[in-house]
This record gives C-alpha cells, structure tokens and sequence, in this order.
C-alpha cells in the first residue's frame, strides 16, 4: 500500500461527524448557542459540566458530543465562530405551555457562567398529535395559549408527517418557542426534522448578525460618497497647485474604505453562507400551507430576505465604492504624471539649448585659445631668431616668424583636440561603469 495521507480518515469520517440523533415524542428540548468565546474556554466550561457527573472530558479536537446527563441528553457541537449545547428531555405527560422546559434540570451556576455572549435560544416541544387539544379553528389548544396569534406561522412539513409552529418572538424568558407536532414518525426521521428546526433558528440568527454591519457600512459610505462626487468634479478643473490636496484626500479615503472593507468583508460573506443554510433547510422540510396560515419559507422571504439584501447591497456598494476610488485615484495621477513629464520636456529642453550654448561657446574659447598660444609661439620664435641674427646668423627674424605660425597653430589645433578627445573618453569610460 501507498503512504497513507494524514487526513484520509478525518476527511472520511466528516459524514458522520455530526449525526441526527434518535428522538421519540414527546419531548422538551432547549437549544443555546453564544459566540464571541475561544474554543479553550468554551471546551473547558463543557468539561466543568462532565466532570460533575463523572464522565469523560471532551478531546481538545472534539468538534462534537452527545452524552447522557441523568434525565437530560446533551448534544455539545463547536462551530467556526459560536458554540451550541442542546438539551434534550422526554416527558412523561403532555405539558399544557412551555413551564416544563429541559433547560430546567441544568445547574444555573453552570448555564450563568457561559462563556462568550449568549445569542441565540429556543424551546422546542415535540408532542403527539393525538397527545393534543384541538381549538376550535383547528390550531392546538398550546398553539393559542403558548404563542403569538400577530406573527403565527405554521406548515405541514415532511410528507405531512408533522406540523411546525413558531411565532418568531423571545418570550418573557428571553427563549423563541418552537411546537413540532408529529404523526407516526420514525425516531431517526424526527431526529432530522427537529435539528433542522433548530438549525433555521440557529442560522437565522447568525445570519442576522451582519445587519448591524450593513448599517454602518451604509451610513459611513453616504458621506464618502459625497465626498468622491466633490473630488471627482474637482479633478477637471483643479489647478496644478492643489491636486496635491486632492490626491491627499483621496488617498484618505481609500484607507477608510479599505479599513471598512476588512472589518466588515468577513461577515458578509458569512452572512450569506449562514442565509444559504436556512433556505436550504426551510427546503429540505417540503412544507405545505397549513390552515391557511404563513409558512416558514414565506415568513423568511418576507421579513428576513430584505435583510440579507441589505447586506448584500452593503457589500457590493462598498466594492463599488473602493473601485471608483480607485479609477479617481489613477485618474489624478495620471494628470499629475502628464503634468511633470510636461515640466520634464521643458526641463530638458532648456537644458540641451544651455548645453548646445556652451558648445557654441567651448568651440569659441577654444579658437581663441589656439590663436593666443599660437601669437605667443609666434613671439618665442620671433625672440629665438633676433638672437640667431644678433650672433651673425643669416637669418630674418621676420620670415622666420611667419614661417612657424602655420606650424605652431596646427601643433595647437592638434594637442587641444586630443586633449578633448581625451576628457570625453573619460567621461564616456566612468559613465559606463
């Protein structure tokens, strides 16, 4: 066999990683979920509850646990960003409200020491249909005494096997109340019906929370917006002194967005994936309309998808906005870079007309340089031959003279002209290097 990869049996175990427990009405059951702790501490404060009833630590790789706690059964499951603990305990008589909740049975010191912040909590009662008193307009008799009739909704869900109802509000305990009503189903079937209640409620929540981001994003963005729109009419007809300033402000407000877009980029995102998780739940419970009231589906597209836009409209309005920050900002450079190479044309070129000043003016130096050692060569020669006459030489200072200026100026010409080739090889040789 190949060298085995370290992860093949995680990854293959995933699937079963969190399985649906078996469940049989009727039932109580309390869910909590809280964020905003670290793994350490929410792990530590599950291990304070086992070791008080004697039973086995969770691993500090457990992501999951499911364990009997005397008369309560405790499913513990960790998350990317928030913990949830479900409690879940069967009834010996059904309950006439939400008085008999599981959550009763679990030490308070215990639950009032939760780390992180408590976010989300529901009650769910699972009874028997035939368990229940019938209203008169065809709702139980708990529906009509335990929840609101204002934001009641209500459906027919996995094949008609079972009822929901919810009204969607914390009660005077702070908990949502959910009422699952089932007919003849199999305990693994209710165990998937009921976490998927749960998990509308639990990804309905955590999706809610990027709403107060989209808020601020949204009341942040109208005033940069505006500024833009004033930068943006500024830059056609800016004077080449102040585009500086603009340029400074732009660059300002492209931190503050980019600083935006980073502390609020991560919650959209998980907004969307956690509102992804309630459509897809709400599906996978087929509902039909019951008593022609609300169903689930249509109370969230309702009331919880002008949310979701909200974000999303959020996120794509911040995107926009960094872009066109970002075309102004190219925008006013590239005036400002067109501007200096103008500046740089002009540089150059009063520079080559300097330069070719001073070669007019070099090649004139050096003219009168050689017609003045020449003139003094001259006058050497002429000194030289007065002397030869004057020892009796048959000489004639006078021709002698004008025969050696022709040589002596081109003796000149020539040794001015090397030394110039010279200096301009020198210069030619350290440029290279």
């Amino acid at each position: 066999m190949h060298t085995m990869h370290p992860w093949r049996e995680a990854l293959h175990n995933e699937v079963h990683a969190r399985p649906h427990e078996r469940l049989q009405a009727p039932l109580a059951i309390t869910h909590i979920g809280w964020v905003g702790q670290e793994v350490s501490q929410a792990r530590e404060h599950l291990n304070e509850l086992l070791q008080r009833r004697h039973l086995p630590q969770a691993g500090e790789d457990a992501s999951h646990l499911s364990v009997e706690l005397g008369q309560l059964r405790l499913r513990w499951e960790r998350h990317t960003e928030f913990h949830t603990a479900t409690f879940v305990k069967p009834l010996t008589d059904v309950p006439q409200g939400f008085e008999k909740v599981a959550l009763a049975d679990v030490p308070h010191d215990w639950l009032h020491s939760l780390p992180g912040q408590w976010l989300i909590g529901m009650h769910v009662l699972v009874l028997q249909r035939a368990d229940l008193a019938t209203h008169e307009d065809g709702l139980p008799q708990l529906v009509r005494s335990s929840l609101s009739d204002e934001s009641l909704v209500c459906s027919r869900v996995m094949d008609a096997q079972a009822d929901i109802y919810t009204d969607f509000r914390l009660h005077a305990d702070g908990f949502a109340r959910w009422l699952v009503v089932v007919d003849g189903m199999s305990p693994r079937r209710l165990g998937r019906a009921v976490q998927r209640v749960i998990e509308i409620e639990t990804y309905r929540m955590m999706a809610l929370l990027g709403l107060p981001a989209a808020r601020e994003v949204g009341a942040t963005l109208a005033s940069a917006e505006r500024d833009l729109a004033e930068v943006a009419q500024a830059i056609r007809t800016v004077d080449q002194a102040d585009e500086p300033d603009l340029l400074r402000r732009l660059s300002e407000q492209a931190a503050m967005v980019e600083g935006l877009y980073a502390r609020t980029h991560s919650r959209f995102s998980a907004t969307t994936a956690y509102w992804e998780l309630v459509q897809r739940r709400i599906t996978e419970l087929r509902e039909q309309r019951l008593l022609g009231l609300q169903t689930l589906g249509e109370f969230m597209e309702r009331r919880l998808s002008p949310g979701m836009q909200t974000c999303s409209a959020a996120a794509r309005r911040l995107q926009s906005l960094s872009e066109r920050i970002s075309r102004a900002s190219n925008l006013l450079r590239t005036r400002v870079e067109v501007a200096q190479q103008r500046s740089s044309e002009a540089l150059l070129d009063a520079m080559n007309r300097r330069q070719e000043a001073q070669l007019l003016l070099q090649g004139a130096v050096e003219g009168l340089s050689v017609a003045a050692i020449t003139y003094y060569g001259a006058g050497l020669v002429g000194y030289m031959a007065k002397g030869m006459k004057a020892a009796d030489l048959p000489v004639s200072p006078d021709m002698m003279v004008a025969a050696a200026v022709p040589f002596i100026a081109l003796a000149v010409w020539w040794g001015v002209r090397k030394l110039h080739a010279r200096i301009l090889a020198s210069v030619g040789h350290g440029a290279g290097h």
